[in-house]
């Protein structure tokens, strides 16, 4: 069991919060085992794509330390229920319990708000990510082999999801 960081604080993201949270998806990016980005977008990209009422950084002594988000999966309406979450957390707070927090008052968010499946798609070889998806109630669907190309190597994608309660 992981300790929480003392003083962790779980807030909405702000646009204010853009810097702080591109820096810490940059270096996801950098292990080349987060995301099949190589780049980070600009801020108005990546706010057309993703909830605003799913977005959440951690604070820690007054600095972002780890950000969550969801994107819809589809816009066909009876998909509506169902969003993909990102997660990224600071490498000096990993391992802090940064991660749980976010995912867990996620997944709330989520259930409060309708959602009835969040999904993730996870590189197998980011054990920590697998885990922690696993330790907040995700359950492995699958595989799905050599989805994509990264740096010229094809990569596998573990689909992970998570049922909220029955909707009706």
């Amino acid at each position: 069991m992981v300790a929480m960081a003392h003083g962790l604080q779980i807030r909405p993201m702000l646009m204010e919060d853009w810097c702080a949270v591109a820096e810490i998806f940059a270096a996801g990016i950098a292990t080349r085992n987060a995301t099949f980005e190589t780049a980070v977008p600009q801020f108005e990209e990546w706010d057309r794509s993703h909830r605003p009422d799913l977005r959440a950084v951690a604070m820690l002594a007054g600095h972002v330390v780890g950000w969550i988000a969801a994107s819809p999966v589809s816009d066909r309406c009876c998909f509506g229920g169902v969003v993909e979450d990102s997660i990224y957390v600071a490498p000096g707070a990993i391992g802090r319990g940064v991660g749980r927090a976010l995912l867990e008052r996620f997944a709330a968010a989520a259930d409060a708000c309708g959602i009835w499946t969040i999904q993730a798609g996870i590189f197998p070889e980011n054990r920590a990510s697998m885990a922690l998806h696993a330790s907040c109630g995700f359950r492995l669907v699958g595989t799905r082999e050599r989805l994509g190309q990264l740096d010229g190597t094809w990569r596998d994608v573990a689909l992970l999801e998570r049922r909220g309660p029955d909707p009706s």
